[in-house]
């Protein structure tokens, strides 16, 4: 909170960067000494799936005054970051690894933001005929990064963050995970499932003819309606409610105003301008 409120890039890097030699250094929690498990002694790392490492043992800790509860505990001052999960198809996967670099060395501090949480985690999927399935052999992409308190407050390098969205999103066709992303991730998605949404709304009203499991968020994002996923407001760009398209949809009283993105010029960001 304190790199973020003073706007300190060069400290926000120093951090990330500590961050990240640490969790290599560590091989982010792998073992391979099979004898007691407690040493990672480098890559590669081989084993059997009965152990395979897991995270969440924090929640099962014996009270210890929160000494080690876990980093999402709301009785700590933890984490909270905002969490992004869109898949794109595997052959636009380097053409998307072109746009990072150029942004990154357009605004070098900037990716610093999601360094700090583990850079951007790439998981390969196979297409599945499951009807909310993925269409194709994709990529997914999981970006992490620092959410405010408070949804009015900008982040440090907010237009860099957002035109990355935009860019999985917009340029390269992104397929949102369900249970992740903000708003504007589900704009589109009914065409990008192109016919498998019908089919999936067909079983799910007869194995839920009365709407139980459906709520407005659920239609909106299925596009059996229209409202619920912009949500046009001041402010509204900041938390992913919208796509700015006006100054007052980001913070133009501390300084941030909706402009072009720096490498996807179709991209509408929130930039702050001294």
């Amino acid at each position: 909170e304190v790199v973020e409120a003073t706007k300190d890039s060069v400290g926000k890097c120093l951090a990330a960067k500590g961050q990240v030699e640490a969790l290599y250094a560590m091989g982010a929690g792998l073992k391979n000494n099979i004898g007691n498990l407690v040493e990672f002694t480098g890559y590669p790392v081989v084993g059997n799936h009965s152990m395979l490492q897991a995270s969440g043992s924090c929640l099962f800790d014996k009270e210890n005054s929160l000494l080690t509860a876990c980093a999402w505990d709301p009785r700590i001052h933890g984490q909270f970051f905002t969490q992004l999960t869109i898949s794109i198809p595997l052959t636009s996967i380097s053409s998307f690894i072109i746009d990072v670099k150029k942004l990154r060395d357009m605004a070098p501090q900037s990716l610093c933001a999601i360094e700090m949480y583990g850079g951007i985690l790439m998981r390969f999927i196979t297409a599945s005929t499951a009807y909310l399935g993925q269409t194709t052999d994709v990529v997914d992409l999981e970006i992490t990064y620092y959410r405010d308190h408070d949804p009015s407050q900008p982040r440090l390098h907010e237009d860099v963050l957002e035109e990355l969205e935009q860019i999985v999103l917009f340029k390269y066709g992104g397929m949102p995970h369900w249970g992740k992303n903000r708003n504007i991730a589900f704009l589109g998605t009914k065409e990008r499932f192109q016919g498998r949404i019908e089919k999936f709304v067909e079983v799910m009203k007869k194995f839920d003819p009365k709407g139980l499991f459906s709520s407005e968020w659920s239609d909106s994002v299925l596009g059996l309606q229209e409202k619920g996923l912009v949500i046009e407001k001041p402010g509204c760009a900041l938390e992913g409610l919208c796509v700015c398209s006006l100054d007052s949809h980001c913070a133009p009283d501390k300084g941030y105003f909706c402009r072009p993105g720096l490498v996807y010029a179709e991209a509408r960001v929130c930039r702050h301008e001294a």
